[in-house]
């Protein structure tokens, strides 16, 4: 294979190329931090202008991110064609700066890169081999060659005759709790996934370890790159279970050049609110049923309220009686109009103060012999003006249909849901607040938003003071500057008094404006600041955990339905999941999906996934997990105690790698007692999955892989949630318990 050691000319060749790569790159990244700050500096451009300023940093911070992320490890492949052409491939793709622009290295998403993914000896796809390029740092260290066309005699002496090596050195590598990216063992199924058109609504279902995390976040980096124009504009929203996941993966995309991605939990999901509380199971399963959608809807309507009985405005020495016909009157036309609860209002006051202006004119104005209305539209108007000058009529209008917003209409509901749900799911949900929102609640809050609107009265109010405040705040820069030229210029002549300063090329309006234009933020943090934001694409990964009411505000945030949704029905945990596709999307998008399956499980050795799938197959004889590319010849093994957090510190030292972590997963109420006896592993707080040894409750561990995993009392789980601990080792897996056993364990003792 490889012959380190003693350089050949093959390794010779090589490292010469990745010299002659890294030279460029140095020079390159010299030059493309300074074009972003270029572009930056560029304030009060036309749309247009701003927008092609927005791809190129896009574009520019992305190559940066790249070259600072994978320094040294930026080419990691190559091609050789039968007609003789030689392609590098890279994470991403490198030209010359001469005027013919030559490819130095081809980015992995490019079409001219395919073959290094999918050619094969029965269908070579134009490639005469294929070398895997392993580096150090900067330096070459080994190459695996696969010959390709049969018919070629030349040998190089590095070839891998199973063509596995590659693939199978980084599943056996010890993790660093981060994921690495996957490009340069991308395998046939997953790049058919990848490069899938991004259009319309592609599920991708895998169970443990088939790489379908991997798979999407690589299919964002591909449509970014297909796509740059829409999706630099737009955004990708990727979705994932909890901030540990979003960290663990947090460093896959940069690595590939890409920092037009927002990352997020739903409980992240409502500009202004994240979720720091928890819900019970009860109460998460009540608040993501679709029907939460109708229960809020009548919430809102009962805001809209009748005076009981009547209502007394005092106006011009005159007492007007709103009583609850009237009010239902105005209410009712109110409503007809279809319009959100805000927004509807501007119409319900109309509606109140042509009532009493009708009221007042019918007093003042009416002839007492013939009945005749002795008052003009002039008088009218006066009255109506004079009306909409009284702070009565305002409480009025406040108590009838008052302003809400989306915090203040959640939070009394679920202080006191009696009434709009039956009896059992309103003591499940009940709950003051102020201990934090919750995940379930977000997606409460968002169709709050739809249901309420914005007044944009309110809106253009609000903008028009802080603008005056950002014009304020302008004309004291200026005067400063003023003040400080005057006093620099008083001891000078009349001539060199003449320079100008700012006050003499732009007011403070203009000066306002300019700052108000430079709005240097990437889509991804507009995105992050906008509730109604619809994003270019949206990938949400363990989709099947979702509720109803979660997709309702997923949905409101991608209105073309394009979506990549990656998980697995049977690793179903939430209460309020809807597990099933069909359930998911057959509301949005009828049948208008498409669905493909990963059937490899590259993470998880035969010998433990053997021990996993028993566990499910007791309750689903016929159930088929997926099939492991490698076993290691370690079983995993179940042992009873009697002291358990004894057991587990011991354990821990039997399991814990020379190189690489390990995770202990056990029930959120041992986790004290368990830190208790962990060197360094503190209860509570968000895991650092970058230490040696973790402590997580076995939703925390989805979408993770260690190489060793200590799995704490299994009869305290539920099918699906020991399904997910006991499929997260590389390596080796140990069980503990102080009692019994679930059935499919109960022999392996």
């Amino acid at each position: 294979m490889s012959n380190t050691g003693f350089p050949d000319d093959e390794l010779r060749q090589e490292q010469e190329f990745i010299d002659g790569l890294y030279a460029h790159v140095d020079a390159l990244r010299g030059d493309t931090e300074a074009s972003v700050t270029d572009a930056l500096a560029q304030g009060n451009t036309p749309m247009q202008a701003r927008l092609e300023r927005d791809i190129l940093v896009a574009e520019r911070s992305g190559l940066l991110a790249a070259l600072n992320a994978v320094d040294g490890s930026l080419c990691f492949g190559r091609i050789d064609l039968t007609s003789g052409t030689t392609h590098h491939i890279g994470r991403i793709g490198l030209r010359t700066d001469d005027a013919e622009r030559t490819p130095i290295l081809i980015d992995w998403r490019a079409d001219v890169a395919r073959p290094f993914y999918l050619a094969t000896g029965h269908t070579p796809m134009g490639l005469r081999r294929r070398r895997h390029i392993g580096t150090e740092g900067r330096r070459v260290t080994d190459l695996h060659d696969e010959i390709l066309d049969l018919g070629d005699q030349e040998r190089t002496g590095h070839e891998d005759p199973t063509g596995d090596a590659v693939l199978l050195a980084a599943l056996n590598s010890a993790r660093t709790g981060r994921m690495s990216d996957i490009v340069q063992t991308i395998q046939a199924e997953q790049d058919e996934i990848i490069r899938a058109p991004h259009r319309g609504v592609l599920v991708v279902e895998g169970g443990p370890g088939t790489g379908k995390t991997a798979v999407a976040l690589h299919r964002a980096a591909y449509l970014l790159y297909e796509h740059r124009e829409l999706l630099a504009k737009r955004a990708v929203l990727i979705v994932g279970p909890n901030p540990a996941f979003l960290g663990y993966i947090g460093e896959v995309l940069p690595s590939l050049g890409e920092t037009g991605v927002l990352l997020a939990t739903v409980g992240e999901l409502f500009p202004g609110v994240k979720a720091t509380a928890t819900d019970s199971r009860a109460a998460a399963a009540v608040k993501g049923r679709a029907a939460m959608a109708d229960v809020l809807a009548d919430v809102v309507r009962d805001w809209q309220a009748l005076p009981d009985p009547v209502i007394a405005i005092e106006h011009d020495r005159e007492v007007l009686m709103l009583d609850d016909g009237l009010v239902k009157v105005a209410r009712e036309k109110t409503r007809a109009a279809r319009l959100p609860h805000n927004v509807a209002r501007e119409h319900f006051e109309g509606h109140i103060l042509n009532t009493l202006t009708d009221m007042v004119a019918e007093r003042i104005g009416t002839d007492p012999f013939d009945g005749t209305n002795l008052l003009d539209p002039s008088d009218i108007t006066q009255i109506r003006d004079e009306l909409a000058e009284n702070p009565e009529v305002w409480a009025a209008i406040d108590q009838l249909w008052p302003r809400l917003t989306p915090q203040r209409l959640v939070a009394d509901f679920l202080a006191d849901p009696v009434g709009y749900l039956p009896d059992e799911d309103a003591a499940a949900i009940r709950r003051p607040v102020t201990r934090g929102w919750t995940t379930a609640d977000v997606p409460l809050l968002d169709e709050a938003a739809e249901l309420l609107g914005v007044d944009e009265r309110l809106a253009r109010a609000r903008a028009e003071r802080e603008r005056e405040t950002q014009v304020a705040y302008a004309q004291g820069v200026l005067d400063v500057s003023y003040a400080s030229r005057t006093y620099e210029f008083d001891d000078k002549d009349e001539e060199d008094s003449e320079v100008l300063s700012a006050h003499d090329i732009i007011d403070a309006e203009r000066f306002a404006e300019r700052q108000e234009e430079d709005d240097h933020r990437s889509a991804a943090e507009r995105a992050a600041a906008d509730r109604t934001w619809a994003f270019g694409h949206i990938i949400v990964d363990e989709a099947q955990e979702l509720s109803p009411m979660a997709w309702r505000l997923l949905m409101r945030r991608s209105p073309t339905r394009s979506m990549t949704l990656v998980g697995d029905p049977a690793q179903t945990a939430e209460a309020a999941g809807v597990g099933s596709w069909r359930d998911i999307l057959e509301p949005y998008v009828q049948d208008r999906w498409e669905h493909t399956r990963l059937g490899v499980n590259y993470r998880t050795p035969a010998e433990i996934m053997e021990l996993a799938a028993a566990v499910v197959r007791a309750e689903d004889p016929g159930f088929e997990p997926p099939s492991s590319v490698r076993s290691t010849g370690v079983r995993p093994w179940v042992r009873a105690t009697d002291d358990l957090p004894g057991a587990v510190a011991e354990a821990v030292k039997e399991l814990t790698p020379a190189e690489g972590r390990l995770a202990v997963i056990a029930p959120r109420h041992l986790h004290r007692r368990l830190a208790a006896r962990l060197d360094g592993v503190t209860a509570g707080a968000e895991p650092d999955l970058t230490r040696t040894v973790v402590l997580l409750d076995p939703r925390q561990s989805k979408g993770l892989e260690f190489d060793s995993v200590l799995v704490v009392e299994p009869a305290l789980y539920g099918t699906s949630d020991l399904y997910v601990a006991l499929t997260r080792a590389t390596q080796r897996l140990g069980v503990l318990h102080t009692g019994r056993l679930p059935k499919a364990l109960a022999g392996t003792s």
